[in-house]
């Protein structure tokens, strides 16, 4: 009873922080791979991967595996950053990899319609093309072969 009340809190807390979770069918390797291919193919820059398992390993703590991976395109960020400079502080896009407690392979982002909300923006358009980026994105990454 307390871990289905767990989980329902959990889902409920990244409802509403507007936070996407996606299985992926594709080993953890394999699911950065993926993404970071799909980006190079729609010519979107990744800025940085950051690795927090292995930085957690740097300082002798345990971490499953974890990495962001930190994107954007930068004429659609600009666009943004020139209605309200504050959106910088949430771009570039990341899209976060992970394996569960169970073992299972994730892909965590945060729903564009956050960026919207937490600025001043008139930009529905660009969120909607933020989302549904996003989505494409990691669906095409969660799927292997096998699929």
């Amino acid at each position: 009873m307390k871990k289905i009340l767990f989980m329902m809190l959990f889902v409920l807390s990244l409802q509403a922080n507007d936070i996407i979770v996606k299985k992926s069918h594709c080993s953890f390797d394999q699911t950065v791979e993926n993404i970071k291919n799909i980006l190079a193919a729609k010519g979107l820059g990744v800025f940085a991967i950051i690795n927090h398992s292995g930085n957690a390993k740097a300082v002798g703590m345990n971490l499953n595996d974890s990495k962001m991976i930190v994107f954007g395109n930068p004429k659609l960020g600009t666009a943004l950053m020139q209605q309200d400079m504050s959106v910088g502080l949430d771009l570039p896009l990341r899209i976060l990899v992970y394996r569960d407690g169970d073992g299972s392979v994730k892909m965590a982002y945060r729903d564009g319609s956050w960026i919207a909300n937490h600025h001043i923006l008139n930009a529905k358009e660009k969120i909607e093309k933020i989302n549904s980026g996003l989505d494409k994105i990691t669906m095409k990454a969660g799927q292997c072969k096998q699929d």
